[in-house]
């Protein structure tokens, strides 16, 4: 997904101290950003002109204190065809040298009066989320509970309506039909809609209906951490299916694995009861509750007790 200057400007509510369209177009194509200290010294054996250049209290400081000669001809060199942007933070006085080379070299300078540390942190997350490889999965993305469930199964089984059901009992949907995955971190998954779906629930017999328009605000959301799948398969008579849980199965995506839950779909069961059921026993487990565990210590007890009496 392309990121523009443009966009990290206006997400980041970060001022234009120069730029115009052009510039603030470029696209940028690392999440990687550079505090070019070293650079600053004369050194560099190893810069990277196509990281965003985050110039904080530390750089600023060491500028000032050159002589504006050789802090023009240092931000010359800094100031590549390939630089995205010159970000300056803590609000800094952007100095007459650095504006001079800006327009000459044709690079953007954008300002924010947040810290230098925060402000790296808020420009990492964006960008490594905006530019993070994408998977497109079909199936129906809820927060049910504040947990971020998928739900899968073949078409036509009902997943989009198994979706309308949870919104009407108070839960989100953040996508249906395409969901967009990609790993935020090694352990981490993150899904959102395609952008002409968003908000849009498709109901076969129904058609395209908005969510949002017909259920309020609250009843969406723009995007969700996925922690777990949910497949939902035609009931079958001859299928041993698991009553325990403790049959563990897993999905991958994108290196990151979660919890899969295979739940059979038959006249009379109301799926979207089993689903909630299914995420609020997925955060018992996160919290230190396992049923399962807890049935097979008191069946052990029962045992140990009908051996002694016997």
């Amino acid at each position: 997904m392309a990121v523009t200057v443009r966009d990290i400007q206006e997400k980041l509510r970060l001022s234009v101290v120069y730029g115009n369209d052009s510039l603030l177009s470029k696209e940028i194509t690392t999440a990687d950003i550079s505090r070019p200290g070293l650079e600053m010294t004369g050194y560099f054996d190893y810069y990277t002109p196509e990281r965003i250049q985050l110039v904080g209290m530390k750089e600023w400081s060491y500028l000032v204190k050159m002589s504006s000669h050789n802090r023009h001809q240092v931000l010359r060199k800094m100031f590549q065809p390939e630089t995205p942007v010159i970000i300056v933070a803590r609000n800094l006085e952007i100095p007459e040298e650095m504006l001079r080379a800006a327009e000459e070299k044709q690079l953007a300078i954008l300002k924010s009066n947040v810290a230098t540390s925060r402000l790296s942190g808020e420009l990492s997350s964006y960008l490594d989320s905006r530019l993070a490889e994408r998977t497109s999965v079909h199936g129906v993305l809820m927060d049910i509970y504040g947990m971020g469930v998928l739900i899968q199964g073949d078409s036509g089984i009902g997943k989009s309506e198994t979706g309308l059901e949870l919104v009407k009992r108070g839960h989100r949907l953040v996508a249906d039909d395409r969901v967009d995955i990609y790993a935020r971190d090694e352990m981490t998954l993150w899904g959102e809609p395609a952008e002409i779906l968003r908000h849009l629930l498709e109901i076969r017999g129904v058609g395209i209906i908005d969510v949002m328009s017909l259920y309020g605000a609250s009843a969406v959301k723009d995007s969700s951490q996925v922690q777990i799948a949910v497949y939902l398969e035609n009931y079958a008579k001859d299928q041993v299916y698991d009553r325990l849980g403790n049959n563990a199965e897993e999905l991958e995506i994108g290196g990151v694995t979660i919890p899969r839950i295979r739940i059979p779909v038959k006249t009379g069961r109301n799926i979207s009861v089993v689903i909630e059921a299914a995420a609020m026993n997925v955060r018992a487990k996160e919290m230190g509750y396992d049923a399962t565990k807890t049935f097979e210590e008191r069946l052990s007890q029962l045992i140990s007790q009908n051996e002694v009496k016997e």
